[in-house]
């Protein structure tokens, strides 16, 4: 039944319904109307204007479950769907809705895709100009002064000397920017050895205790897999150091019994939902669509936050 002929065939029972019982009622409307008689008359119009309202209610249902789905609906939390009932009008928006999801996030995964290859194609093209252009300049800077440090006098050789540290500081920041833009140790030594570099840069760097422990023999996964798990790690560190006021995080990764491999990261800091999203979580978000993973921040077992994420194996990406 379309939405049109419900809403009559509603009207048309509370009002069938309002003239028979005044057809059958040994009630008689006088001229001038008495004051029971008013009362009565405003009674019946009270309860059929209700009845109509409740029964409006019940039909136009759908509508209202549609409407606040279409207000919290995320397309970085994909899945959201009604649950189509019976046929007509409603159930035909319903149908039309969810199909609309579909589209957008598959649209959505898609341009996800091209953006973040784009971004880490731009990753390592800076990556490699720091390490080759400043590197390199600053690399030929510390040998130049160390030639002036060792032809120059006492007191002018102190102070050559602590440029020399300067120079060498900064060059190893350029050096780590370097690393964390472009994982090397990813490509070259697999992601259990980058998880554990990363997890003991972020120790030295930020004094944050980040203890860590990784499952032997894990599945195969595709390389937009491991790296999609070293950036998500690497951005919930991040957020850790800057946002959460921890001292302790725990960093793993495990095999889980239905095969999919799961990266679980939590801190003993404040814990989430005191500051709304930022880019940074809803770049993870990102991340895990485009490799089918799911992902989940929610308060730890004891206090502080934990990130997990559920990363399918390259068979089932496949699929």
């Amino acid at each position: 039944m379309s939405l049109f002929w419900r809403v009559f065939g509603l009207n048309a029972v509370v009002l069938g319904t309002a003239t028979v019982l005044l057809l059958w009622a040994p009630i008689t409307v006088s001229v001038p109307i008495l004051v029971t008689e008013a009362v009565i008359l405003l009674g019946g119009l009270t309860v059929m204007l209700v009845a109509n309202a409740a029964l409006l209610r019940i039909g136009l249902a759908p509508l209202g479950r549609l409407t606040r789905l279409m207000t919290t609906i995320d397309l970085l939390r994909p899945g959201q769907r009604l649950t189509v009932r019976g046929h007509g009008d409603v159930a035909e928006l319903i149908v039309t809705f969810n199909a609309m999801l579909d589209r957008l996030e598959a649209e959505r995964a898609a341009s996800s895709a091209r953006a973040l290859s784009a971004q880490e194609a731009e990753r390592r093209r800076i990556a490699q100009e720091l390490h080759d252009e400043v590197g390199q300049s600053l690399t030929a800077v510390l040998l130049e002064l160390k030639r002036a440090a060792d032809r120059a006098p006492d007191p002018l050789r102190d102070e050559l000397h602590q440029a020399q540290e300067v120079t060498r500081e900064s060059l190893d920041e350029v050096r780590r920017l370097a690393r964390r833009l472009r994982p090397g140790v990813l490509e070259d030594l697999g992601l259990v050895s980058a998880l554990t570099a990363l997890a003991t840069d972020f120790g030295t760097h930020t004094g944050l205790r980040v203890r860590h422990g990784f499952d032997s023999g894990l599945p195969p996964m595709t390389p937009e897999a491991e790296l999609v798990i070293y950036r998500v790690a690497q951005e919930g560190l991040t957020n850790i150091a800057r946002h959460a006021e921890a001292t302790h995080a725990e960093l793993s990764l495990r095999c889980a019994e239905d095969g999919h491999v799961v990266l679980r990261l939590s801190d003993d800091g404040r814990g989430p939902g005191l500051v709304p999203e930022g880019s940074g979580i809803r770049g993870m978000r990102e991340r895990a669509l485009f490799v089918g993973a799911a992902l989940e921040i929610a308060p730890g077992p004891e206090r502080g936050t934990q990130v997990l994420l559920s990363v399918p194996v390259a068979g089932e990406q496949e699929s």
